[in-house]
Protein backbone atom coordinates (compact mmCIF):
# COMPACT_ATOMS: atom_id res chain seq x y z
CA UNK A 1 0.00 0.00 0.00
CA UNK A 2 1.39 3.41 -0.96
CA UNK A 3 2.27 6.07 1.56
CA UNK A 4 -0.03 9.03 2.10
CA UNK A 5 1.18 12.58 2.66
CA UNK A 6 -0.89 15.52 3.89
CA UNK A 7 0.29 19.05 3.13
CA UNK A 8 -1.47 21.70 5.22
CA UNK A 9 -1.36 25.25 3.91
CA UNK A 10 -1.08 24.13 0.31
CA UNK A 11 -0.52 26.65 -2.45
CA UNK A 12 1.70 27.40 -5.41
CA UNK A 13 5.10 27.57 -3.70
CA UNK A 14 6.98 25.04 -1.60
CA UNK A 15 3.85 22.99 -0.97
CA UNK A 16 3.34 22.56 -4.72
CA UNK A 17 6.93 21.32 -5.10
CA UNK A 18 6.34 18.90 -2.23
CA UNK A 19 3.11 17.63 -3.78
CA UNK A 20 4.82 17.00 -7.12
CA UNK A 21 7.75 15.22 -5.51
CA UNK A 22 5.56 13.09 -3.25
CA UNK A 23 3.44 12.11 -6.24
CA UNK A 24 6.56 11.25 -8.23
CA UNK A 25 7.64 9.03 -5.32
CA UNK A 26 4.39 7.09 -5.56
CA UNK A 27 2.63 8.63 -2.57
CA UNK A 28 -1.03 9.53 -2.31
CA UNK A 29 -1.28 13.26 -1.68
CA UNK A 30 -3.84 15.23 0.32
CA UNK A 31 -3.85 19.03 0.22
CA UNK A 32 -5.49 21.28 2.81
CA UNK A 33 -6.04 25.01 2.46
CA UNK A 34 -8.60 27.61 3.41
CA UNK A 35 -9.51 28.04 -0.26
CA UNK A 36 -9.37 24.90 -2.38
CA UNK A 37 -10.30 26.34 -5.79
CA UNK A 38 -6.70 27.52 -6.22
CA UNK A 39 -5.57 23.89 -5.95
CA UNK A 40 -7.50 22.52 -8.93
CA UNK A 41 -4.52 22.45 -11.32
CA UNK A 42 -2.16 21.00 -8.71
CA UNK A 43 -4.68 18.30 -7.80
CA UNK A 44 -5.04 17.35 -11.46
CA UNK A 45 -1.25 17.20 -11.85
CA UNK A 46 -0.60 15.13 -8.73
CA UNK A 47 -3.84 13.13 -8.39
CA UNK A 48 -4.27 14.83 -5.03
CA UNK A 49 -7.44 15.35 -3.01
CA UNK A 50 -8.12 18.84 -1.67
CA UNK A 51 -9.79 19.68 1.63
CA UNK A 52 -10.98 23.05 2.90
CA UNK A 53 -9.47 23.77 6.31
CA UNK A 54 -8.56 26.75 8.44
CA UNK A 55 -5.71 25.21 10.41
CA UNK A 56 -6.26 27.60 13.33
CA UNK A 57 -9.80 26.25 13.83
CA UNK A 58 -10.22 23.16 16.02
CA UNK A 59 -13.52 22.35 14.32
CA UNK A 60 -11.93 22.55 10.85
CA UNK A 61 -8.95 20.40 11.84
CA UNK A 62 -11.20 17.76 13.39
CA UNK A 63 -13.35 17.76 10.24
CA UNK A 64 -10.22 17.46 8.06
CA UNK A 65 -8.83 14.43 9.87
CA UNK A 66 -12.23 12.78 10.05
CA UNK A 67 -12.44 13.05 6.26
CA UNK A 68 -8.90 11.71 5.90
CA UNK A 69 -9.79 8.74 8.11
CA UNK A 70 -12.53 7.91 5.62
CA UNK A 71 -10.57 8.55 2.43
CA UNK A 72 -7.22 6.96 3.35
CA UNK A 73 -6.12 3.98 5.40
CA UNK A 74 -3.59 6.16 7.23
CA UNK A 75 -1.61 9.38 6.96
CA UNK A 76 2.11 8.64 6.98
CA UNK A 77 3.50 12.16 6.62
CA UNK A 78 2.10 15.54 7.60
CA UNK A 79 3.72 18.81 6.52
CA UNK A 80 2.62 22.00 8.28
CA UNK A 81 3.25 25.10 6.13
CA UNK A 82 0.84 27.87 7.23
CA UNK A 83 2.12 31.07 8.79
CA UNK A 84 1.09 34.69 9.05
CA UNK A 85 2.71 37.93 10.10
CA UNK A 86 1.85 41.54 10.86
CA UNK A 87 4.62 43.91 9.83
CA UNK A 88 5.37 47.31 11.30
CA UNK A 89 6.69 49.05 14.40
CA UNK A 90 5.78 47.12 17.53
CA UNK A 91 3.46 49.77 18.96
CA UNK A 92 1.34 50.01 15.82
CA UNK A 93 -0.17 46.58 14.89
CA UNK A 94 -3.77 45.75 15.70
CA UNK A 95 -3.69 43.23 18.58
CA UNK A 96 -6.49 41.26 16.93
CA UNK A 97 -4.38 40.80 13.79
CA UNK A 98 -1.40 39.72 15.90
CA UNK A 99 -3.61 37.21 17.69
CA UNK A 100 -4.76 35.83 14.34
CA UNK A 101 -1.19 35.55 13.03
CA UNK A 102 0.02 33.63 16.08
CA UNK A 103 -3.02 31.36 15.91
CA UNK A 104 -2.26 30.42 12.31
CA UNK A 105 1.49 29.95 12.77
CA UNK A 106 1.64 28.29 16.18
CA UNK A 107 -1.77 27.19 17.46
CA UNK A 108 -2.63 25.68 14.08
CA UNK A 109 0.62 23.73 14.17
CA UNK A 110 -0.39 22.36 17.57
CA UNK A 111 -3.88 21.37 16.38
CA UNK A 112 -2.66 19.60 13.24
CA UNK A 113 0.21 17.88 15.02
CA UNK A 114 -2.03 16.66 17.83
CA UNK A 115 -4.57 15.21 15.40
CA UNK A 116 -1.83 13.55 13.34
CA UNK A 117 0.07 12.13 16.30
CA UNK A 118 -3.03 10.63 17.86
CA UNK A 119 -3.25 8.48 14.76
CA UNK A 120 0.46 7.86 14.20
CA UNK A 121 0.93 6.78 17.81
CA UNK A 122 -1.21 3.72 17.20
CA UNK A 123 1.23 2.42 14.56
CA UNK A 124 4.34 4.00 16.10
CA UNK A 125 5.56 5.40 12.80
CA UNK A 126 5.16 8.48 10.63
CA UNK A 127 6.60 11.91 9.94
CA UNK A 128 5.44 15.32 11.15
CA UNK A 129 7.35 18.14 9.47
CA UNK A 130 7.14 21.84 10.29
CA UNK A 131 8.11 24.62 7.89
CA UNK A 132 9.86 27.23 10.01
CA UNK A 133 11.90 30.33 9.27
CA UNK A 134 14.94 32.20 10.51
CA UNK A 135 12.42 34.26 12.50
CA UNK A 136 12.05 31.19 14.71
CA UNK A 137 15.65 31.45 15.91
CA UNK A 138 16.17 35.23 15.82
CA UNK A 139 13.62 38.00 16.16
CA UNK A 140 13.80 40.70 13.52
CA UNK A 141 12.76 44.33 14.10
CA UNK A 142 9.18 45.21 13.22
CA UNK A 143 8.28 41.53 12.93
CA UNK A 144 7.39 40.58 16.50
CA UNK A 145 4.24 38.62 15.64
CA UNK A 146 6.12 36.45 13.15
CA UNK A 147 8.90 35.82 15.64
CA UNK A 148 6.42 34.85 18.36
CA UNK A 149 4.63 32.42 16.08
CA UNK A 150 7.76 30.84 14.61
CA UNK A 151 9.56 30.60 17.99
CA UNK A 152 6.48 28.81 19.33
CA UNK A 153 6.43 26.43 16.37
CA UNK A 154 10.09 25.62 16.83
CA UNK A 155 9.57 24.95 20.52
CA UNK A 156 6.62 22.72 19.69
CA UNK A 157 8.72 20.74 17.20
CA UNK A 158 11.59 20.30 19.64
CA UNK A 159 9.26 19.16 22.41
CA UNK A 160 7.49 16.71 20.11
CA UNK A 161 10.80 15.33 18.83
CA UNK A 162 11.87 14.53 22.37
CA UNK A 163 8.54 12.88 23.14
CA UNK A 164 7.84 11.00 19.91
CA UNK A 165 11.24 10.05 18.48
CA UNK A 166 11.51 7.25 21.08
CA UNK A 167 8.10 6.05 19.86
CA UNK A 168 9.33 5.71 16.27
CA UNK A 169 7.70 8.87 14.90
CA UNK A 170 9.99 11.34 13.15
CA UNK A 171 9.46 15.02 14.00
CA UNK A 172 11.48 17.61 12.08
CA UNK A 173 11.65 21.40 11.87
CA UNK A 174 12.96 23.20 8.78
CA UNK A 175 14.50 26.66 9.17
CA UNK A 176 13.98 28.32 5.79
CA UNK A 177 16.37 31.28 5.87
CA UNK A 178 15.88 33.40 2.78
CA UNK A 179 13.41 34.15 0.03
CA UNK A 180 11.93 31.27 -1.95
CA UNK A 181 11.94 31.61 -5.73
CA UNK A 182 8.50 31.80 -7.35
CA UNK A 183 6.71 33.21 -10.37
CA UNK A 184 6.27 36.42 -8.43
CA UNK A 185 9.75 36.46 -6.92
CA UNK A 186 12.58 36.00 -9.37
CA UNK A 187 16.20 36.49 -8.41
CA UNK A 188 18.16 39.28 -10.16
CA UNK A 189 20.13 38.23 -13.22
CA UNK A 190 23.35 39.38 -11.57
CA UNK A 191 22.68 37.28 -8.43
CA UNK A 192 21.90 33.72 -9.59
CA UNK A 193 20.99 31.22 -6.86
CA UNK A 194 20.34 34.01 -4.36
CA UNK A 195 16.84 32.66 -3.66
CA UNK A 196 15.96 29.18 -2.42
CA UNK A 197 14.67 26.79 -5.08
CA UNK A 198 11.40 25.23 -3.83
CA UNK A 199 12.18 21.97 -5.62
CA UNK A 200 15.54 21.76 -3.85
CA UNK A 201 13.83 22.41 -0.50
CA UNK A 202 11.36 19.63 -1.27
CA UNK A 203 14.25 17.26 -1.99
CA UNK A 204 15.59 17.98 1.49
CA UNK A 205 12.20 17.27 3.08
CA UNK A 206 12.15 13.90 1.35
CA UNK A 207 15.71 13.17 2.50
CA UNK A 208 14.73 13.86 6.12
CA UNK A 209 11.65 11.64 5.74
CA UNK A 210 13.86 8.82 4.46
CA UNK A 211 16.51 9.05 7.17
CA UNK A 212 17.07 5.77 9.03
CA UNK A 213 15.89 6.04 12.60
CA UNK A 214 19.43 5.45 13.89
CA UNK A 215 20.41 8.83 12.35
CA UNK A 216 17.42 11.16 12.64
CA UNK A 217 17.62 14.95 12.40
CA UNK A 218 15.08 17.01 14.31
CA UNK A 219 16.08 20.31 12.68
CA UNK A 220 17.84 21.50 9.54
CA UNK A 221 18.57 24.99 8.20
CA UNK A 222 18.38 25.82 4.50
CA UNK A 223 19.61 29.06 2.98
CA UNK A 224 21.16 30.33 -0.26
CA UNK A 225 24.95 30.48 -0.27
CA UNK A 226 24.88 34.30 -0.26
CA UNK A 227 22.52 34.64 2.73
CA UNK A 228 23.98 36.17 5.88
CA UNK A 229 23.40 34.29 9.14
Amino acid sequence: MSETALIVGAGSGLSASLARLFHKEGMQVALAARQTDKLDALCAETDAKAYACDASSLQDVEKLFSALDTDFSSIDTVVYNPSARVRGPFIEPDPAEVHRAINITAYGAFLVAQAALKRMSEKKKGNVLFTGASAGVKGYPQSASFAMGKFAMRGLAQSLAREFHPQGIHIAHFVIDGGIRSDRRQEPADRPDSFLDPDAIADTYLHIMRQPRNSWSWEIELRPFVENF
